[in-house]
């Protein structure tokens, strides 16, 4: 496949913005169709531009690049910030892939092979899984799950803690057959008994991860994560 995505890049801080536009020239499968450092001149002109990505900063004065992506249509976007905040905001609002600065050509080349693969084919970008629960058939969308653990009462099962702070019972599903259908790279396994939603942990370390989620107690959900699943868990994170 030769593939060109045509690209715009938008970071406010020029050194950033030079930074990126030289790797950029570096992956073949991209066409640089202009530079920008302020969002609001870039958003003036999107009538005007014919393009297929868009490589951005997230913190910037005025439009922050959250804002600015939520309002192109049918564009791709790859975000490149120094933050690590912001992934589940990036995460909601379906962006090709978040990279935090400093930024390497081999990670931002793994972004673009993305971003071919679902401008190629946007029809296998898939938001929800169809499954069997207690209650019958649902639509189970990845945006909604927060993490996934063995039910209690059947190790067979799996019980889904969703956005909403309400419960879900899967009925009859192995870990490995979910993790096929989750997007790799928002959801991790930590351990025998759980995945998570990258974006509902508040803080980790080695031994445990603590999410924003409220126990009846009024305490975060703390889990385990086993040294098995650590590696591959840390790497994630880090993207």
């Amino acid at each position: 496949m030769n593939t060109k995505l045509k690209c715009l890049l938008l970071d406010d801080e020029l050194p950033g913005l030079t930074y990126l536009k030289m790797l950029c020239e570096q992956i073949h499968e991209v066409e640089i169709v202009k530079t920008f450092n302020n969002p609001e001149k870039l958003l003036a002109e999107i009538p005007e531009l014919d393009f297929d990505l868009l490589i951005s900063d997230i913190e910037m004065p005025g439009i922050d690049g959250l804002n600015l992506a939520s309002q192109l249509q049918d564009k791709l976007v790859i975000f490149c910030t120094a933050y690590k905040d912001y992934a589940a905001e990036a995460f909601n609002i379906d962006a090709v892939d978040y990279i935090t600065k400093p930024v390497k050509l081999e990670r931002l080349q793994k972004a673009v092979s993305k971003a071919i693969e679902r401008f190629n084919k946007p029809e296998t970008v898939k938001k929800f899984i169809q499954l069997n629960t207690d209650r019958g058939k649902t639509l189970l969308y990845f945006s909604q799950i927060l993490y996934i653990k063995t039910a209690v009462g059947d190790s067979r099962d799996k019980t889904v803690l969703l956005e909403d702070g309400s419960f879900l019972n899967l009925k009859n599903i192995k870990f490995d057959t979910l993790l096929e259908e989750l997007p790799d790279a928002y959801f991790c396994r930590v351990n025998k008994k759980e995945i998570v939603a990258v974006k509902a942990i508040k803080f980790f370390n080695h031994n445990e991860i603590v999410l924003h989620h409220l126990e009846k107690n009024d305490k975060n959900t703390t889990i385990l994560l086993s040294e098995t699943y650590r590696s591959d868990f840390l790497k994630k994170v880090k993207m």
